[in-house]
């Protein structure tokens, strides 16, 4: 049973999310787990509650909606655009609050015009948030995934760096680490001599050998974990990595843009002068950064209200682009979060590529709030 306040809200928030322009979805509680396993980050997966069904595959009880919802779509709707909204629990393991806990939020898949998309998420999420929180003072920050990529492409970083640092995103403590290991790359010194010298060759059939050998010498199961293939590969790729070294100038220009933090209203002007002073061709990326903002303006939102941070990132693996969270100024508490998932919709099986964003927002914290 839910108590009363939860009920009331919950049957406003339903108005609410039609009146958004939306189709109301409900989606199975139990679901199969691959899917967030597979596609949405550590931070999530550690969280799931898993089960297995008699046959031997893996559910879950539901940690969100966002796959749910975009896998519904991919079966029943194919590739017409279409703005859903939703309203339910969800369960995650949590240390503070209750693992059972109720969401809602919308997700708009397929539309092309992906600044005025992205605005209205982020517009619907501030004024739903501030209607159910009008007491309370909230703080909008947005981040860009596609700028700082842009950037480590600009750098000429190796793609596999590029990868992992993208990968960081978003997540302060594990980029200082990764940067920190760029400026002083590690050796293979610590390595057995003749893996070493396999390794620094980069003789990969010679190096699969060395490892299925030892694998078989100590009964190590390869069903257990990676091939000597595999492993290889990894090791090679490694090793290649560990050979690359960030310049003190790369060091600097990257230390700068991680750095920054203003209104939204500043952003592309400091934005651009920041690629002007650093020397990166980077001013195609900001033309969708640019038109977020002026369609941010059509929607009446002030942009100096929003902060942009541009290292701020979710810890959700399928997020490609524009990622912003609504925050209690009071307690840091976030109310509401989303952003853009461009490939979510491949990997989960469509036929082509389809834009998609989304927004989430935590009913319980809105009960409290």
């Amino acid at each position: 049973m839910y108590p009363s306040s939860m009920k009331k809200m919950m049957l406003a928030m339903e108005e609410s999310l039609v009146q958004c322009g939306t189709e109301l979805i409900d989606c199975d509680i139990v679901q199969p787990a691959e899917p967030f396993l597979n596609m949405a980050g550590e931070d999530l997966r550690r969280r799931i509650f898993l089960t297995q069904s008699t046959n031997g595959q893996n559910h879950c009880l539901r940690p969100e909606f966002t796959i749910p919802v975009c896998s519904d779509h991919i079966q029943n709707n194919g590739s017409a655009p279409q703005r859903y909204g939703y309203l339910g629990p969800v369960f995650r393991q949590r240390q503070v609050g209750k693992t059972e806990f109720h969401q809602a939020g919308i997700e708009d898949l397929g539309d092309p015009d992906i600044a005025k998309a992205d605005a209205l998420a982020i517009s619907d999420a501030m004024r739903l948030t501030n209607q159910y929180c009008n007491n309370i003072s909230t703080l909008t920050t947005l981040g860009d995934q596609n700028i700082f990529a842009t950037v480590l492409q600009a750098l000429g970083l190796p793609l596999g760096w590029q990868q992992r640092l993208l990968h960081a995103f978003g997540n302060p403590d594990a980029l200082e680490l990764m940067l920190t290991t760029l400026r002083n790359p590690s050796d293979t010194s610590n390595l057995d001599a003749k893996l070493s010298t396999i390794i620094e060759n980069e003789d990969h059939k010679a190096l699969a050998s060395y490892l299925a050998n030892i694998m078989q010498e100590t009964g190590y199961s390869t069903h257990a974990s990676r091939s000597p293939d595999e492993i290889a590969a990894r090791l090679i790729e490694q090793q290649q990595l560990a050979k690359v070294h960030l310049s003190d100038e790369q060091f600097s220009i990257l230390s700068k843009f991680l750095s920054m933090e203003l209104p939204l209203s500043e952003a592309l002007s400091s934005l651009t002068s920041f690629a002007s002073e650093a020397n990166l061709d980077i001013q195609k990326a900001f033309e969708l950064f640019s038109a977020r903002i002026s369609q941010l303006e059509n929607l009446d939102i002030d942009s100096s209200k929003i902060q942009y941070v541009a290292a701020f990132g979710r810890p959700l693996d399928y997020y490609t682009g524009l990622v912003f969270e609504v925050s209690n100024k009071a307690n840091d508490e976030v109310l509401a979060a989303g952003g853009r998932y461009d490939r979510l919709m491949s990997l989960l099986g469509a036929n082509s590529v389809t834009p998609a964003v989304g927004f989430s927002l935590w009913l319980d914290r809105f009960e409290v709030a």
